[in-house]
């Protein structure tokens, strides 16, 4: 049977697409979980628990900036003096299911986006129908920039600082390793969402939730929060929160840029009516 179109869907016709596409996502999450867990131990021994190795890449690329810029050692990592434990029974078989289940949402985002493409196309007009590949393409690129820039970057910065932040010497760091999964975890997908800003602009400004005035308005304050961000993410030290901060501020201005297009075009359309 053909797909109705839009006009001819009730609400109900609506909530089984929506259904079957929460439906195929899920079973793709749960396909890639399974074959994320047959390489378990390498995720975990390699990937997880890399950041917490002074022999990380990200480490030695800081240091090796901090000897470009004159400043010795200042930014180098040497020592992680922290260990991790588990204290729950079934700690560390939930933690597994968890990653498996993570890794898997990551690894089937681009199926993901082209179901919900598939949801939202028929809302769309003809000639916006045709970019299919190039929305999946440039959200999936997006998405998986954010992970890598999570996982590189963030999660290096919050495991160096609270591996060497202490209130007294004869404090000693024992790290649950359900919060550091959660924090690597929770750094990772929030960074690869929050690349997907310029799509979800995009999306908002065509339904006209959004205007490029109103981000440009409210520009200062999203400065002052994505500083906020990333002196919280990172050790006390300007360098480190620059490295953050800055391609976060250019996914916002880029949001602006493509807001600004949208609502240009979507103006002309209007006028053209």
């Amino acid at each position: 049977m053909a797909k109705k179109s839009i006009g001819e869907m009730s609400f109900l016709d609506h909530l089984e697409e929506l259904r079957w596409l929460l439906v195929r996502a899920t079973i793709a999450v749960l396909i890639m979980s399974t074959a994320v867990f047959f390489v378990s131990d390498y995720i975990f021994d390699v990937i997880l628990f890399g950041p917490t190795k002074p022999e990380f890449i990200t480490y030695r690329w800081f240091c090796d900036l901090s000897h470009s810029l004159g400043f010795q050692d200042s930014i180098c990592v040497t020592e992680l003096d922290f260990i991790l434990q588990n204290t729950a029974m079934e700690g560390q078989v939930n933690i597994l299911v968890w990653i498996c289940v993570a890794a898997g949402f990551i690894l089937s985002f681009p199926f993901i986006l082209w179901l919900l493409w598939r949801f939202i196309s028929p809302a769309l007009y003809p000639k916006e129908r045709k970019h299919a590949q190039l929305f999946i393409f440039t959200a999936s690129l997006l998405f998986f920039l954010g992970v890598l820039f999570g996982y590189f970057i963030v999660v290096p910065m919050s495991v160096n600082f609270f591996a060497t932040f202490k209130v007294s010497a004869i404090v000693k760091n024992e790290f649950n390793l359900e919060s550091y999964i959660s924090m690597l975890k929770t750094s990772v997908i929030a960074s690869g969402l929050f690349f997907e800003m310029p799509i979800i602009v995009y999306f908002l400004t065509r339904l006209g939730l959004v205007t490029p005035m109103f981000l440009r308005k409210y520009w200062k304050w999203a400065v002052v929060i994505i500083l906020i961000v990333a002196a919280i993410v990172t050790p006390p030290d300007v360098i480190s929160q620059v490295i953050v901060a800055i391609p976060m501020l250019l996914i916002y201005e880029a949001s602006i840029l493509i807001s600004r297009i949208v609502y240009r075009n979507k103006l002309k359309e209007q006028n053209n009516v």
